[in-house]
């Protein structure tokens, strides 16, 4: 019997198998790899899909910051105009008499002077001249803030600027449905009824 070490024919069998091993190793290397390169293309593509969205949402998020801010500013000033303007006008109602009341002082300071005079004056027409001087300071600074005095008496009686407080009969035909007298006179501010006149009006 022969021994198989010497048999050509295994020999040869025994190449063939060698080389069918090896060319299946190659495959599965080729495709392993063939495999690995198509998970990194893919991983490549959706890695470059995902960039774009990424940078969208950092814009997006970046412009929301930046519009919260404006927002935060805006509300801000507009906060602040508010509380000012509630100021001005609280102090705009509080010292709106503040001309008038300038005025006045003069006014108030002749009154005081003037009846410290009266105590020991002796002529009574001294008296009367300084009291007229006083009033006529007076209405010549109201006046001058806009303060007119209504004219009435022989007017038509007028229900907007008047108020009949009696009725008489007329001393005259053309006084009928007029200002016969006036008890208390009436002003006007720059054009605007601050006090109605009270009247009598004649029949």
């Amino acid at each position: 019997m022969m021994s198989n070490e010497n048999n050509p024919k295994n020999e040869s069998e025994k190449d063939g198998n060698t080389k069918v091993e090896g060319n299946e190793t190659q495959q599965e290397e080729l495709t392993t790899s063939t495999d690995a390169a198509s998970t990194e293309n893919v991983n490549a593509e959706a890695k470059t899909s995902a960039n774009p969205l990424e940078e969208k949402i950092i814009e997006l998020e970046a412009k929301l910051r930046e519009e919260k801010d404006r927002f935060l500013r805006l509300y801000s000033e507009f906060d602040n105009a508010k509380k000012r303007h509630m100021r001005e006008r609280t102090d705009l109602l509080k010292y709106a008499g503040e001309d008038v009341y300038k005025l006045i002082l003069p006014v108030l300071d002749d009154f005081e002077r003037a009846m410290k005079a009266n105590e020991t004056a002796d002529d009574i027409t001294a008296v009367k001249e300084g009291f007229q001087l006083i009033f006529n300071k007076m209405k010549n600074n109201l006046t001058g803030k806009g303060l007119e005095e209504m004219k009435c008496t022989g007017e038509l009686f007028n229900s907007d600027s008047m108020e009949a407080v009696a009725n008489i009969p007329a001393p005259s035909d053309d006084l009928k449905s007029k200002v016969v007298d006036v008890l208390e006179k009436g002003y006007l501010l720059n054009g605007k009824v601050i006090r109605f006149a009270k009247v009598v009006v004649g029949n």
